[in-house]
């Protein structure tokens, strides 16, 4: 018997529709029903077979579900949660994907308080540069980790249903605070993402861009990577955690004066100790990171 008979997708992107496709590869999944704004890539997720059904409201598709995933950038978490309220029934466990935890408890607790013992929320660390379900893979999640945040209200077999969804997966889940979750991405997720979005943005408005881009070579190329990413989905972020995003500009901003300063005063002994330092600290998170992925996927 499949984990899940009816899993309902709202967002049926590159990490919605990789859930679908990593349930389907483990018969972990009977039917998957697809929302989301845009009906062509609905029509497309059908296509390709990550979508059994297209729901165009949340009367059908919540009837008889048994879990349902929302993949929308978080700013669209309130107004999702808004619709689904009147409809949800009480054996379905929701949760979500989003990358920042403190707006979508807030939404959780404003829209759904009559739910909260199957509203558990979650976040996959995965994804790629290119964004849709024509990126979806079932592959996304091996090897990664997904940060369950549960609620004190809900219930240990809901939390235990996404925990397991998410394992089947192939990704390795570890619990956190909403609060922790926030202050920890801000640092490794969200503020290299502005740095990268910020830097392409600069090079493209300066007069030489075209020459500029013509000469940029494999650093830049892996620098840059995730300029690439869903620009409403990094907005939506940024915003919703933009205090401990603001706190961690603000270290990194001290960090760039103290290498301004070096450089100023050819001080090369200095911010070659520091280059070696970070070299170290990369290497030895390379090592763990390499090693955690090799044991998650022969989990």
């Amino acid at each position: 018997m499949a984990l899940i008979g009816k899993l309902v997708v709202c967002g049926v992107g590159l990490i919605g529709g990789s859930f679908a496709l990593a349930l389907r590869e483990k018969g972990e999944v009977e039917h998957v029903v697809g929302m989301g704004r845009s009906r062509a890539a609905l029509n497309r997720a059908r296509t390709l077979g990550v979508i059994d059904e297209i729901a165009t409201d949340w009367a059908t598709a919540l009837a008889d579900a048994d879990h349902v995933l929302l993949a929308t950038p978080v700013g669209q978490i309130d107004t999702i949660m808004t619709a689904m309220a009147p409809h949800l029934q009480g054996r379905t466990v929701v949760s979500d994907v989003g990358s920042t935890k403190g707006g979508v408890i807030a939404a959780t607790y404003q829209r759904l308080d009559a739910h909260l013992a199957r509203i558990v929320p979650a976040h996959p660390i995965a994804g790629a540069e290119k964004s849709g379900v024509e990126a979806a893979s079932a592959a996304l999640f091996r090897g990664k980790r997904t940060v369950i945040t549960p609620l004190p209200e809900n219930d240990p077999a809901a939390v235990e249903r996404v925990r397991e969804a998410w394992r089947i997966c192939g990704a390795a889940v570890v619990d956190m605070s909403p609060q922790d979750h926030d202050r920890v991405f801000a640092a490794v997720s969200h503020l290299p993402h502005l740095l990268a979005f910020g830097l392409v943005h600069d090079l493209a408005g300066r007069a030489n861009a075209e020459l500029l881009f013509s000469h940029a070579a494999s650093g830049f190329r892996d620098f840059t990577r995730i300029a690439g990413s869903h620009p409403e989905m990094w907005r939506d972020i940024c915003v919703a955690n933009r205090q401990a995003l603001l706190g961690e500009l603000d270290q990194y901003l001290g960090e760039l004066a103290l290498i301004r300063s070096l450089l100023l005063s050819s001080n090369g002994e200095r911010l070659e100790l520091l280059f070696e330092e970070a070299r170290q600290a990369r290497t030895q998170w390379g090592e763990r990171d390499a090693a955690e992925r090799k044991q998650a996927e022969n989990f």
